[in-house]
């Protein structure tokens, strides 16, 4: 059996080694267009604030590792073309520039998501407008960084927003442009952005939020100016951070896909043809919360999505569970942690929900500290079913969340979670779990 890989970061690297454990005889050969695997991208953040000053340690593998799993590892290897039904594939060299075709039996699409370049913004291609995606863009945005003085972000999503407070804590005068009216928008509600932007400005952050950029200035080459449509900036460097699209291009008319081109899969990572399987930024993932498909690029459902497809290649082994979009971030003090939809996306979407906000310190007062956490549950209004959750507080209480993540995946109500059994400890919580209180809360 001869299968090809294409890309191979999260996804790739997980179905991978997977398939490798499980089909030993398998010819297995991975193309990959950059010259390194697995890097943690949710580290970039952290590498250009210097937090992490070594940088192998977000990267989890190597072509060195797969390469001993007598895996064909073709590092700098850019696939042109893809013909699944002839089942062959064009492949570039990025070093010699020799292309050649290859042929599989299976093929595995791990080719993952690209950021969004808004190609119609006048002066998108002026030098130091970055985009933040892989290691070479983390990399070069630590050297640029060093002789620029004043930095745009355009983009509150997760990377937008750690990118922000990495500059500012680095000495940077910053900008934080968005055309939401609120920072990370797609996963808290307004309660709990509040918090987070009212940080930022107490550091000195400028939040352009409702703004849309529409143009971008340069002198010499360089970019010196952005303009949106209700104020101008002046600056040295812009990271772009919009969002991203998956990079499927080559299989468009192949496979079936959602309108934005990520690739649909089964509950085994299988595709619209039975030799061809995908996972990861360049997929639709199940979302239990809306028991729909969706498009949510996050490594965690990369790497889930990766093993599935390595254990499933041959024969069904193991199925997907679908996902809550659960995640995290850290800004200053606040520990925020989110799964499942917010109040705002159930109603833009004409969802009949209720929720319920509880406060609480998350440990008796009588210990020697003890900190305020902030919990809220979105769930439906007629089967009280548990739809969404969101925390924040200056204790790390966010595991809390992975606890609700569960709840959603198995069809919890808010009334269930008022009786859930947690255990108690002064050490670490009341009697009464702060999960607890948002179900009591529901019920009276």
């Amino acid at each position: 059996m001869k299968v090809v890989v294409i890309g191979c970061t999260h996804a790739g690297t997980a179905a991978i080694k997977n398939l490798r454990a499980l089909n030993p005889d398998a010819e297995v050969t991975v193309f990959e267009r950059n010259d390194n695997i697995s890097f943690l991208s949710c580290g970039i953040a952290l590498y250009v604030g210097g937090v992490v000053n070594d940088p192998k340690g977000l990267f989890y593998s190597s072509p060195e590792e797969l390469k001993s799993l007598g895996v064909n590892t073709k590092m700098k290897h850019d696939v042109k073309n893809v013909d699944i039904k002839g089942k062959k594939l064009t492949v570039e060299n990025l070093e010699t520039g020799e292309v050649f075709d290859e042929t599989f039996d299976k093929l595995i699409i791990t080719s993952g998501s690209w950021p969004i370049i808004p190609r119609n913004i006048e002066g998108i291609d002026l030098e130091n407008v970055l985009l933040c995606k892989n290691y070479n863009h983390a990399n070069e945005i630590i050297e640029r960084s060093k002789s620029v003085k004043r930095v745009v972000v355009v983009g509150a999503g997760y990377i937008g927003v750690e990118l922000v407070e990495a500059f500012r804590d680095n000495g940077k005068e910053v900008i934080l442009v968005d055309a939401e009216d609120r920072i990370l928008s797609k996963y808290f509600d307004k309660e709990f952005t509040d918090v987070a932007e009212e940080s930022f400005r107490e550091k000195g952050i400028v939040l352009a939020t409702g703004e849309k950029v529409v143009k971008i200035e340069g002198a010499n080459g360089k970019v010196s100016k952005i303009i949106t449509d209700k104020n101008e900036y002046e600056t040295d460097m812009i990271i772009m951070c919009i969002g991203f699209v998956p990079n499927t291009a080559l299989f468009k008319g192949q496979l079936e896909m959602l309108p934005n081109g990520a690739i649909k899969v089964d509950e085994y990572m299988r595709t619209s043809d039975k030799d061809v399987m995908a996972a990861g930024d360049c997929c639709s993932v199940f979302y239990n919360p809306l028991n729909m498909e969706r498009y949510i690029p996050l490594a965690t459902n990369a790497v889930r999505m990766g093993t599935l497809a390595g254990l499933n290649l041959v024969e069904n082994k193991a199925k997907s569970l679908g996902t809550q979009g659960t995640s995290g971030i850290k800004i200053y003090e606040n520990n925020m942690a989110a799964t499942g939809i917010t109040e705002a996306l159930a109603r833009s979407l004409d969802l009949e929900i209720e929720t319920v906000i509880v406060t609480d310190n998350y440990r008796p007062e009588f210990m020697p500290t003890y900190e305020k956490v902030t919990l809220k549950v979105v769930f439906d209004k007629y089967t009280r079913i548990v739809l969404g959750a969101q925390l924040n507080s200056k204790v790390d209480l966010t595991q809390s969340i992975n606890t609700l993540s569960v709840c959603i995946q198995n069809h919890m109500t808010i009334d269930d979670l008022a009786f859930v059994d947690f255990f108690f400890q002064p050490h670490y919580n009341k009697p009464w779990n702060f999960i607890n209180l948002a179900g009591l809360a529901a019920l009276k």
